[in-house]
């Protein structure tokens, strides 16, 4: 048996993670957000939910009737959102390199790094499923004409391609790195707009 293979018994697949941020962006639209989860999939519905968050004070932060208090009081919770969001893709990470150490399993010598992490894909796709949702949401308008709708459509369709090419290729990575074909280590985001030791805004205030 593969170390892939041994390590499905452990980690979710990526249709599984994909259909949780899809799943869980149509029951937060509807009602509390929520996280049933345990294991990998609770880090993964956790860095969802920062997304999801996000994505709503983006679009509030636009709003042509929100003032300055407003939009500097969101401002701040984007910061936070963000923050948050960039510590749980570690902790995504974090996770697959513990599960690797369980396992035994040692990169080949020379193997590869990927240019993003699998934490990082994650990411991208939980932002893909609320992209989709909320194109989708375009198409019900009242008030939406059908060039709007076409254009929609069209936008829709694109991202589909996109998730899924984004889902195939986290797979492909998910397997080299459990055959030891790729490496996989944590990227540390550090940022230094949120730290009071870094940002001279702060320390100087």
């Amino acid at each position: 048996m593969s170390a892939s293979t041994l390590a499905a018994t452990r980690l979710p697949s990526v249709s599984d993670i994909t259909q949780l941020q899809i799943d869980t962006v149509a029951a937060w639209h509807r009602g509390p957000i929520e996280n049933p989860y345990d294991g990998f999939k609770q880090l993964v519905c956790k860095q969802h939910e920062y997304n999801y968050r996000l994505w709503h004070q983006e679009d509030i932060a636009r709003s042509p009737t929100a003032d300055d208090v407003k939009i500097a009081a969101v401002k701040r919770a984007i910061d936070t959102l963000n923050q948050q969001r960039n510590d749980m893709i570690e902790k995504l990470d974090d996770a697959i390199t513990e599960l690797l150490g369980t396992l035994h399993v040692r990169p080949a010598d020379g193997a590869p790094i990927n240019t993003e992490t699998a934490g990082s894909a994650i990411d991208r796709l939980s932002i893909m499923s609320l992209r989709l949702y909320h194109y989708r949401e375009q198409l019900d308008r009242d008030d939406a004409d059908a060039s709007h709708r076409a254009m929609v459509a069209a936008r829709i369709d694109l991202c589909q391609q996109q998730h899924t090419d984004l889902s195939n290729s986290l797979q492909a990575l998910l397997v080299d790195i459990f055959d030891g074909k790729k490496q996989h280590k944590t990227y540390r985001q550090m940022k230094m707009y949120n730290d009071p030791s870094l940002n001279p805004e702060i320390y100087q205030s």
